[in-house]
């Protein structure tokens, strides 16, 4: 099964309503926004991070018009995670192609919240900026940059129950 046979398979599994739509490949979000649609969501940019002892992951979902400072980022999840009794992430960095795909079973360009289906272990901590609790629909990669899946953000936090990492809301930036 492909990536994007694996999502719209489980989304539809749990009925959990969405639409798709393909285009050439769009590995980076500038590349991608050439082929969106105007489809009236909030076309997110996602992240994927591993602390400084390489022992915990964290995916980053945002606005895709927005950039992050990773030290920022650092801060901003460091204070989050201790204020919740958790170890600090400390120094952040880019996760490698290896560890995205022992965790999310994904490539480089493919990157999305959908990637967890594939995290068993419930290792992966999601985190989504705020500002997208305002959003009515939200797309995303299907783990396969040659498409975009459009979902209503209710939808799609019921996906996240579902599947069962944790996940929350915080200002990124």
């Amino acid at each position: 099964m492909t990536h994007e046979e694996t999502v719209t398979a489980y989304l539809h599994a749990h009925d959990i309503p969405f639409s798709l739509y393909n285009h050439p490949e769009g590995k980076t979000i500038e590349e991608a926004k050439r082929w969106w649609k105007d489809d009236g969501s909030v076309h997110c940019k996602n992240i994927f991070m591993r602390n400084h002892k390489g022992n915990q992951h964290y995916l980053i979902c945002f606005h895709c018009d927005h950039d992050l400072s990773i030290h920022d980022l650092e801060q901003r999840l460091k204070a989050r995670l201790q204020a919740q009794g958790r170890p600090s992430c400390g120094k952040l960095s880019f996760a490698s192609p290896e560890r995205m795909q022992k965790h999310l079973g994904l490539e480089p360009g493919s990157v999305s919240p959908f990637g967890l289906i594939n995290d068993q272990e419930h290792h992966v901590l999601l985190f989504l900026d705020s500002a997208l609790q305002q959003a009515d629909t939200l797309s995303f990669h299907p783990n396969d940059c040659r498409g975009t899946v459009v979902i209503r953000r209710q939808d799609f936090e019921r996906y996240l129950s579902l599947v069962g990492n944790t996940y929350e809301y915080m200002d990124l930036y």
